[in-house]
């Protein structure tokens, strides 16, 4: 098969890693890649969001199979357009690609499949959006509704942080067209967890959970993120839970979403609030495979897995089990540039190791090539590094020594990612 995943970050590079490793196709296309995946494949100079232009790459490519990656090109319709002309793809249509799309569509989908969620309001005016925090309780959580690149939701410890909030959204325009609609929803306790599942809308394969570091800094501090590292398996995780977030989560998910006019096929990720009594309440879908959790996932699975989503995209899928168990334990840890995630320092050069050990991966985020051929710093996350091992201690510890031995100037990463799964293997 000729093979070309849509995108140019980590999550991308890993795909394409993961479908290297299997042997799946005969030739490997990125749009628009990253240094990394030019290792792999052929960069297609065509951005994510350049849906024409990649709808005639794919033709002029004769491309097999398009796995979409980024959540924007979904909801601008790419894989509709792709199947319109024939074209296999992993990826759900712009209609399914709402379920991360419009947190406030999410909100009303989840209420009427009877989803466990948080309760919530949905407002594009500041003075009903300022009325529902004043009569709620504390802390609380204001979400953008739009795409807004994981940053969308802020965690308020008091009512007068959550209408600033609001009033940044919605009248200041702090993550424009993101923030004109906004949901306010009650704040959860419990531990977070990340269920990604594959699915053709009738089936469903659970993939291993993983569990993400949003905060910027170690322990869980400083600002929110798209991400500081993930890891897996989760020792949170039971076949019970599992059962449970098939039942109550992803079937009536799907049902609905069928109902609706919008039959979901590719990846579904919920991203769970697991509550002391085990309740797995959803925060938050997505449309695609998550960043960083895609980087510890696949080198996590058993070689063969990218199969899966060349079957769903084809069709005649027929799963085999009901969840997919990891091969191996995985972290990833996120180098990010200076000012991340405010206002990332760019331009910067990066010094690589000349290899790496056994059991160390590095997927390229925000890279780029000067024209000299040095290797810089273009985006807020910038490398990932992935350590792969018997157990969870084990690739932590490969993860931390792969990210000692990266530099660039002002380099940003957590030393403590899966501190949770080592704590509870401490205390087990």
């Amino acid at each position: 098969m000729r093979v070309l995943v849509v995108g140019g970050g980590g999550r991308e590079h890993a795909l394409l890693w993961a479908l290297k490793r299997d042997g799946l196709a005969t030739a490997l296309f990125a749009a628009p890649g990253n240094p990394g995946t030019a290792l792999l494949g052929t960069n297609l100079t065509v951005p994510a969001t350049a849906i024409d232009d990649l709808v005639q790459a794919a033709a002029q490519q004769k491309i097999d199979l398009v796995i979409v990656g980024p959540e924007a090109p979904l909801a601008a319709g790419l894989a509709d357009r792709l199947r319109a002309t024939g074209r296999a793809v992993f990826g759900p249509g712009a209609g399914a690609a709402r379920i991360e799309a419009s947190k406030a569509y999410a909100k009303d989908l989840m209420v009427r499949a009877g989803v466990p969620t948080a309760a919530s309001g949905t407002f594009t005016a500041l003075r009903p959006a300022l009325k529902y925090i004043e009569a709620g309780k504390e802390p609380v959580v204001v979400k953008a509704s739009g795409l807004a690149g994981g940053k969308g939701a802020i965690v308020c410890a008091s009512k007068d942080d959550a209408s600033q909030a609001a009033r940044a959204l919605l009248d200041d325009g702090a993550l424009g067209e993101a923030g004109k609609e906004i949901v306010i929803e009650e704040f959860l306790e419990g531990e977070e967890l990340s269920v990604l599942a594959l699915t053709d809308g009738e089936r469903i394969m659970i993939l291993p959970p993983a569990q993400d570091h949003k905060r910027l800094r170690e322990g869980d501090e400083g600002p929110n993120t798209g991400g500081m590292g993930a890891y897996t398996p989760v020792g949170l995780t039971t076949a019970a839970l599992l059962a449970r977030v098939r039942r109550e989560v992803l079937e009536p998910t799907l049902r609905q979403l069928a109902a609706d006019g919008a039959p979901y096929s590719g990846v579904l990720y919920a991203g769970l609030m697991v509550a002391p009594d085990g309740t797995p309440n959803v925060l938050e879908f997505n449309c695609r495979f998550g960043d960083p959790e895609t980087q510890a996932l696949f080198p996590a699975l058993p070689e063969g897995s990218t199969a899966h989503l060349a079957a769903i995209a084809t069709g005649g899928w027929r799963p085999d089990r009901d969840v997919l168990e990891p091969a191996q334990a995985a972290v990833t840890t996120v180098l990010a540039a200076a000012g991340y995630p405010e206002r990332p320092q760019l331009g910067v050069t990066i010094t690589l190791p000349a290899d790496w050990s056994d059991g160390q991966l590095l997927f390229h985020a925000g890279t780029t090539r000067a024209a000299d051929g040095r290797l810089q710093v273009s985006g807020g996350r910038v490398l990932n590094v992935t350590g792969v091992g018997p157990t969870i201690a084990d690739a932590q510890a490969l993860s931390r020594a792969a990210a000692e031995r990266v530099t660039f100037a002002g380099m940003q990463w957590r030393r403590d990612i899966a501190w949770r799964e080592i704590a509870r293997a401490g205390a087990a």
